[in-house]
């Protein structure tokens, strides 16, 4: 039985839950009035979401009252998990496709493969938090950037102190990947490289600044919105995977 407290974070796994609460409740489990009410209220404060809601969520605003409805509705549990089920699926597509932009696919793929068990895990955390805990989002960004450097550090057998912070640690794969704008002649890729350079000083400084990397009780500068996060995270991401890909073509003698 769920507690109030255990409510998840990201919306599309409360849209997922509030389904499950329906369902329990229509078919002879136990009634989790609390949980459903809160989700309930957070779901028909977003103007983009309610009119997502079934009807019978709008309009019944306790599962004591949702229960008569379902009843009539269908008389076996299992057409009622059909109809709950149904009802819900447009709240949930929308919510798990809004989360997720294009280059999300893509870099999850190629950070699974890179480390399974580490970065990918801190990049789908990441994603996760982006619309529902932007200061933990904005950390995870950064710690994204760092595990991947490190593992490509770790690979190249390049040695580096726990104590480096992120620039330090770009400086020293940069220059083993031959990413340093001073290594190239061309202008565009000076160009470009520098701005790397830029983003990955952008994101310590985000993360210092708007993250929750904060002692308990500190005060933020600035209160981070799902904006700033899906910078950071999205920048993160585009950065991790230019990384990743430059290292595994410089393990082929031919991209060498």
């Amino acid at each position: 039985m769920f507690d109030c407290d255990d409510i998840p974070d990201a919306p599309a796994e409360r849209a997922m839950l509030l389904e499950n609460i329906l369902v329990e409740s229509a078919t002879g489990g136990v009634r989790q009035e609390d949980v459903y009410r809160e989700l309930r209220r957070y779901f028909m404060q977003n103007d983009r979401w309610k009119v997502l809601l079934p009807d019978f969520v709008r309009t019944h605003r306790s599962l004591s009252s949702f229960w008569p409805y379902i009843k009539n509705q269908a008389p076996t549990y299992a057409e009622r998990r059909e109809i709950i089920g149904a009802a819900l699926t447009p709240l949930v597509d929308f919510l798990e496709d809004t989360q997720r932009l294009p280059l999300d696919g893509e870099t999850s793929t190629l950070l699974k493969t890179f480390d399974s068990d580490g970065v990918h895990e801190v990049w789908e955390r990441a994603l996760e938090r982006r619309l529902s805990d932007p200061q933990g989002a904005i950390t995870l960004a950064r710690t994204l950037l760092e595990a991947v450097i490190k593992k490509i550090l770790d690979e190249m057998a390049v040695s580096y102190s726990n104590t480096d912070d992120l620039p330090k640690l770009y400086g020293l794969v940069a220059v083993h990947l031959k990413l340093a704008p001073n290594a190239h002649s061309e202008v565009p890729i000076k160009s470009i490289l520098g701005g790397a350079h830029t983003v990955v000083n952008g994101l310590g400084t985000l993360r210092n600044r708007l993250s929750d990397a904060h002692a308990p009780g500190a005060r933020l500068r600035a209160k981070p919105s799902p904006r700033h996060a899906a910078l950071a995270v999205n920048m993160a991401g585009a950065m991790a995977t230019f990384l990743v890909e430059t290292w595994k073509a410089s393990l082929d003698p031919l991209d060498a």
